[in-house]
């Protein structure tokens, strides 16, 4: 589970409503309606931008030190070989009110990575906020997000970009930054980089979207429960309802047919029905976050077997069909109270789950990890409801993990609109 409650909060505080201007057609303190939801997801191109000591073309890849640096965490103060790229800024086309970075990354051991997003608005630039420090492996770093970012013009919640109230950005870069230990010869290298920059209105309810195009599509994604994980390896959370993202990774990924060995989980309870999501969990595990729900972190953990990923937000269930059509599963955040979600059973502050299919009418076909067991995780919600607890702005407005191999191509975006993939 991943509790949406104070990002939620921090995007009412800083959306920015324009009412239509017309005379006479509210009191003073009516609200004025929802704005536009605005999103875009761009691709980082590695050719554009500054390189110091990376090579670059598909991938950005630590060529020599442009310098050394030390780091500190729980595993102590090491010295560490530093290459870096910084991106182009980047207009978004809209003035955002937040911005997640997702990558995939290679970093054998003796190796990290660091991503960073700096802001334009329109007083100037943000600093240079850190969004991630990601290894594959635990013993060089613990992989991390970085409380305690806020200033004048943002915060960072876990893994988001957060524009402060009536600061909304317009343009953005990112840097990468590669480390190795010194005068070794590892190679860490970023594949894929990108970001979502958004700005989604208040919005109490969401309309049903019109379908058609995956109307009768179900995927055939593995079932995998959390529940059936309580209490299993508390280091990393301890399982059950703290599990829902790996557990959702990993079914994607064995719909794929990419997901960790026998000899990878080794190191389970051999009493575990399902050892690949106690690996999910110890390798996506956060430990500022102090959990497995960083939204990056899973799609950077997918990358280790090959795969792309990336976090976006999508404007509808008519959207998300496109890419159900094109054979490609989507996990979905979203929080609800009890009732709210036929079907459910259950009331969740932050929950995530896979859309693996519609049925003939149009309603939701998920594997929901919040199951008793991994028989009953597939279910059925209806098409309203879902779209409703998913897209509001107290929930995570529309947040999704897509998670697919380099050779499956994504299908096109909606015409007209900005690419949200």
């Amino acid at each position: 589970m991943r509790a949406l409650t104070v990002f939620l909060s921090a995007v009412l505080l800083t959306t920015t409503f324009t009412a239509p201007a017309t005379a006479g057609s509210a009191t003073a303190d009516a609200k004025p309606p929802p704005g536009p939801v605005n999103i875009a997801y761009q691709r980082a191109a590695f050719t554009a931008g500054t390189a110091e000591g990376v090579t670059t073309g598909d991938a950005l890849t630590f060529a020599s030190p442009a310098g050394t640096t030390s780091y500190t965490d729980a595993l102590g103060t090491r010295s560490w070989e530093y290459a870096r790229w910084t991106g182009p800024e980047r207009p978004i086309g809209f003035a955002a009110t937040e911005l997640v970075a997702s990558w995939t990354a290679d970093t054998p051991p003796g190796s990290w990575v660091q991503i960073e997003v700096r802001g334009r608005h329109a007083a100037g630039t943000t600093k240079w906020y850190v969004l991630g420090r990601w290894a594959y492996g635990e013993a060089d770093i613990r992989r991390t997000s970085v409380p305690g970012q806020a200033d004048a013009d943002g915060t960072v919640s876990v893994d988001t970009f957060v524009a402060a109230a009536g600061k909304p950005i317009t343009a953005y870069q990112l840097r990468v930054t590669l480390h190795r230990t010194p005068g070794s010869t590892v190679t860490p290298s970023v594949r894929t980089l990108g970001a979502m920059a958004s700005a989604v209105p208040e919005r109490k309810t969401v309309p049903v979207s019109p379908g058609g195009t995956a109307w009768g599509v179900e995927l055939n994604v593995p079932r995998r429960s959390q529940s059936i994980h309580q209490g299993h390896y508390p280091e990393w959370d301890g399982g059950g309802q703290a599990w829902c993202s790996p557990t959702s990774t990993t079914m994607v990924l064995g719909y794929w047919g990419r997901w960790p060995s026998a000899q990878d989980t080794s190191w389970v309870d051999p009493s575990d029905p399902d050892p690949e999501v106690d690996y999910a969990a110890r390798y996506t595990y956060d430990h500022a976050y102090q959990g497995a729900g960083n939204w990056p972190f899973n799609t950077a953990y997918a990358g280790r077997y090959g795969m792309e990923g990336f976090i976006t937000r999508l404007r509808s269930l008519t959207e998300m069909e496109r890419l159900i059509a094109a054979g490609i599963p989507v996990i979905t955040s979203q929080s609800f109270k009890k009732g709210e979600l036929p079907g459910a059973g259950y009331g969740t502050d932050g929950h995530i789950m896979v859309v693996v299919g519609f049925t003939a009418t149009g309603d939701v076909i998920a594997n929901d990890p919040a199951s008793p067991s991994d028989d009953a995780v597939r279910r059925v919600y209806p098409r309203a409801d879902f779209e409703n607890v998913w897209l509001r702005s107290s929930s995570s407005g529309g947040v999704v993990y897509v998670i697919h191999p380099p050779e499956h191509p994504l299908p096109p975006t909606v015409a007209g609109l900005p690419a949200n993939w």
